[in-house]
């Protein structure tokens, strides 16, 4: 009865999980609006601000989480016939863990990871051009636009997805497909962009591609 109740603790500690995962989604969200409606850097390295705070609540969650777990699957293994204070184990556990943290932790938090991605991506679509528009507006047009075709379809992409290996970008549905096809056949399947050399795309390494979809839906206004 006493690990089940454990075990409900855990899953309810899980579900703040999602919570926080929500809230990094959220804050992306509003970065990138930031960017694209060119507000202050201040906002959205505010924006940044909030994310590395999310990252800390899901790495100590995370770190909670794992000191309770191994707990109980040592108490379980060995069986000892006076049940020792689960809480102290777990809380000394959880000490040691987070006695280790370092701020390269919360660097490479995935949803910390993608939001770099892409405000980058955001600020050159947007502010990238400033320092070189001697160029002809149409040729820069043009170059914008090449990056908008699927490089599977040649068309203009719905629902882009970025490939967080090479960083190129192609449509979700058609990307997803030619994965499957290969994996039938058990081929891997090589990024589609001319001159690539990534070799062996899944679909773990796909991200939404928001930045770019900004951008494409930006070009279908006007």
């Amino acid at each position: 009865i006493l690990f089940n109740a454990i075990d409900s603790a855990l899953s309810s500690l899980k579900n703040c999980q999602s919570y926080i995962n929500s809230g990094m989604d959220v804050a992306t969200q509003v970065a990138l609006d930031l960017v694209e409606s060119f507000n202050d850097e201040e906002d959205v390295n505010n924006m940044e601000k909030v994310m590395l705070e999310y990252a800390t609540m899901d790495r100590e969650l995370n770190h909670y989480i794992k000191a309770f777990e191994e707990t109980i699957n040592q108490v379980k293994r060995e069986k000892p016939e006076n049940l020792p204070d689960l809480e102290n184990l777990a809380q000394e556990k959880f000490l040691e863990m987070e006695s280790k943290n370092s701020d390269s932790d919360l660097q490479r938090n995935e949803k910390y990871m993608y939001f770099k991605d892409q405000l980058k991506e955001m600020k050159k679509q947007y502010h990238g051009n400033d320092t070189i528009e001697e160029i002809d507006e149409d040729i820069a047009v043009t170059r914008s636009q090449m990056n908008f075709i699927c490089p599977i379809t040649q068309m203009t992409m719905k629902r882009p997805v970025r490939n967080k290996v090479c960083g190129h970008s192609y449509e979700e549905d058609a990307i997803l497909e030619m994965i499957q096809t290969q994996k039938q056949k058990k081929k891997n399947f090589r990024c589609p962009k001319m001159g690539c050399s990534h070799v062996d795309v899944k679909g773990s390494d796909l991200v939404p591609d928001e930045a770019l979809k900004r951008m494409i839906d930006s070009q279908n206004k006007q």
